[in-house]
């Protein structure tokens, strides 16, 4: 293995593929000089490794290598490799390990060392680190202030490492009003998702969530959260809505990668009980996972 070192900041343990050798701990990627880590040349993605099941995994290589070209960076690696280094680094772990399946593109250098950032000094990694699946829990909702931006304004159709701060800072405000996440909508006041995750709703029986409109990511288990629910012959919309709609939810749900599907147990001072629906889709998706063994 090449000497690569590690910072000191502590982390679960971690595995990273990074110049042609695989290294543990949090390596040292990125200098100061390094355009990404200043200017926010990054993209990446996020796929889950839990219980020697990997979901999903072929999609979540597949989107890296968009959200590449779609930023304008050089999508170095093929789907291919990436599937087979990730089944790698899975292997170094002990079976059955919660694992954070991260493959990440960078720019490392600027046209002229400023704001635009060179192409061709594309560099990439893949780090996969042990992170358990939340478990059932209480979570509380409210309306945030900050709002999802428009592909006009920002690169929301790429998974791209600069426009999470912005999905930060709603969580922080959010945690500041005593709650655990929040929706965010775009700039017409349409809820778009919640801070870290899609989101889902249920009045009389049918299932809403939010139309795709340039505006979030239309996540890889969202989607396979729609088609599962559709083929077990749910009615499930993907349509505009607004922050009074949940109010008025029977049934409020997330999906996202970390932590699969999930129940919204109280929004402001309304609480929910985790509903047929929710426990329907969770039990959909914990049958399609089953079929993606490692």
């Amino acid at each position: 293995m090449s000497n690569v070192v590690s910072t000191l900041t502590p982390v679960s343990d971690t595995w990273t593929f990074f110049e042609g050798d695989w290294h543990a701990g949090n390596v040292a990627i990125m200098g100061p000089r390094t355009q990404g880590s200043w200017l926010g040349s990054t993209v990446f993605d996020g796929a889950r490794a839990y219980d020697g099941l990997i979901p999903d995994l072929d999609r979540h290589m597949a989107r890296i290598n968009l959200s590449a070209k779609r930023f304008r960076l050089k999508p170095l690696v093929s789907d291919e490799t990436w599937m087979g280094l990730a089944r790698d680094g899975v292997r170094k772990f002990a079976p059955g390990t919660p694992l954070y399946i991260r493959p990440m593109y960078w720019a490392e250098g600027g046209v002229g060392g400023g704001v635009k950032f060179d192409p061709e000094s594309t560099r990439w990694c893949l780090s996969i680190y042990e992170a358990p699946v939340p478990g059932a829990r209480d979570i509380a909702i409210t309306l945030s202030p900050f709002r999802r931006p428009t592909l006009e304004t920002a690169p929301v159709d790429a998974k791209a490492g600069c426009l999470y701060p912005n999905n930060g800072r709603a969580l922080f405000e959010a945690g500041d009003r005593g709650f655990d996440n929040c929706l965010m909508c775009d700039m017409l006041g349409n809820v778009a998702e919640l801070a870290n995750s899609n989101v889902f709703m249920v009045k009389d029986g049918v299932v809403l969530t939010p139309a795709p409109n340039g505006t979030f990511l239309a996540g890889i288990t969202r989607q396979r959260t729609l088609q599962l629910l559709r083929d077990a012959g749910e009615t499930v919309l993907e349509t505009s809505l607004r922050y009074a709609d949940f109010l008025d939810a029977d049934e409020i749900f997330s999906s996202g990668n970390y932590a699969k599907i999930s129940a919204i147990t109280r929004i402001d001072q309304r609480s929910l009980q985790p509903g047929p629906i929710f426990r329907k889709a969770a039990e959909l998706y914990r049958e399609f996972a089953a079929g993606s063994r490692l």
